[in-house]
């Protein structure tokens, strides 16, 4: 059965489920947002740099911009490490009872979907253009072009996924919201209910 806590809170402090893992849907988001990086972050570092027959030194394919494959290999392999660093915390979460530690978690991962989601944004609008105003006498060969589209597309995808993890970690951070104070509420209901019989003890003496 699907947990319905914010990143498994419902069952805080139990064990770690794999299939309930599987099943959650930021995992499954996750997973892609971890493969299209992979896939940016190979195309260009395979096939984003260039040369004309008469050089020897390599140029980026994207209009000979070394900043736009800079841009696409860096963000590519940062993202990458990001859904892992964050897919280990998913699967670490049911482990943490603390209320205010998982706020902080999904605090943290909307904020870094969002950030992302801005990023492929800006890679994918940066890419896209330098390939549209690339020379043709600068790539004779026509060499480099698959990897360049993949980078471009797969950048544009990345805008969704993580946009769509936005989403996600925000309901999340609701439910842990409530959570918070749902468990606020009934902490210091002991205190005051033991207070009130304190002073009717209190009065019975008196």
């Amino acid at each position: 059965m699907q947990q319905s806590g914010a990143f498994g809170a419902a069952r805080a402090g139990g064990a770690f489920e794999p299939l309930a893992f599987i099943q959650q849907p930021h995992t499954g988001l996750r997973i892609v947002s971890w493969l299209f990086s992979l896939v940016i972050f190979g195309c260009i570092a395979n096939e984003g740099y260039i040369n004309r027959p008469d050089e020897v030194e390599q140029f980026c394919v994207f209009n000979r911009n070394q900043n736009a494959c800079n841009y696409a290999v860096g963000m590519g392999s940062l993202a990458f490490l990001s859904c892992m660093a964050f897919l280990a915390l998913d699967a670490y979460f049911p482990q943490i009872s603390s209320v205010k530690e998982r706020k902080r978690a999904v605090l943290a991962d909307v904020g870094t979907s969002a950030f992302w989601s801005f990023v492929w944004f800006v890679g994918f609008c940066f890419l896209a253009n330098q390939w549209q105003v690339a020379k043709a006498e600068d790539n004779p060969l026509r060499s480099g072009g698959h990897g360049a589209r993949a980078a471009i597309t797969f950048s544009f995808f990345s805008i969704f996924t993580w946009g769509a993890l936005t989403l996600v970690s925000l309901e999340r951070l609701k439910r842990v919201c409530f959570e918070e104070e749902y468990e606020e509420l009934f902490t210091q209901q002991p205190t005051h209910t033991h207070t009130h019989m304190n002073k009717h003890v209190l009065s019975e003496c008196v």
